[in-house]
């Protein structure tokens, strides 16, 4: 599939059709974005504040790519996917080539650790920490390390955002949006007991110090 202009409606059926993880392991936090948010995220960075057109795009814990393909779709001018997990990382690739992306994308297998480079937007979905404590600081970390704008979503709650806040401020990073949403997830970790669950969520766009984006 090419890049060309894409509706609304037209991403998020594109994306509801991509391949998810086949077995999920627990201690990644492995689940899929749900689609509709997903869309709301990129939708937001491409045409509220252009942070997707033209621009190196990093999707970091990217899964099995919903980010990543989702913001070729809306033609970024590159994509590097990372993830932890093989299995993820071959999916992700299967999904980018049922997509007519492969020129778009590149996956790697890889801890974020590791990651080195310069991006200008990074989007990313990482562990809650619920599983392992401070994982998603980690992630966001690297985010701020490496990006000029990072999109990232975390559990809601008042003490996370405090966390998260201070964070970010000491991190030389600025909050410029703070988004409410819902995960609405189905079962799919062996310790789920219910068939869905709701997962109250915050979307943070940020921008570092000293760069000329708003």
């Amino acid at each position: 599939m090419s890049t060309r202009s894409i509706q609304k409606i037209e991403l998020e059926r594109e994306l509801s059709e991509l391949l998810p993880f086949r077995s999920p392991r627990v201690n990644l936090e492995q689940y899929m974005t749900p689609v509709k948010v997903a869309v709301e995220i990129l939708w937001l960075a491409a045409y509220t504040y252009n942070d997707i057109k033209q621009k190196m795009i990093l999707d970091l814990g990217s899964g099995t790519g919903i980010f990543g393909i989702g913001a070729a779709l809306l033609g970024a001018k590159e994509v590097l996917a990372i993830d932890i997990d093989p299995d993820a990382v071959r999916i992700g690739c299967s999904n980018t080539e049922r997509m007519g992306l492969r020129k778009k994308i590149e996956w790697v297998t890889m801890e974020i650790d590791s990651v080195k480079g310069r991006f200008d937007t990074v989007i990313q979905n990482p562990p809650f920490g619920t599983r392992k404590r401070g994982t998603d600081i980690r992630f966001l970390q690297k985010a701020l390390e490496v990006g000029d704008v990072v999109y990232s979503v975390h559990k809601s709650g008042i003490q996370n955002r405090e966390v998260i806040r201070d964070f970010i401020y000491k991190h030389d990073g600025r909050i410029t949006t703070l988004l409410q949403n819902k995960f609405i997830l189905p079962r799919t970790l062996s310790f789920h007991k219910r068939r869905i669950y709701t997962v109250d969520v915050d979307l943070y766009r940020i921008v570092r110090r000293g760069r000329k984006i708003e």
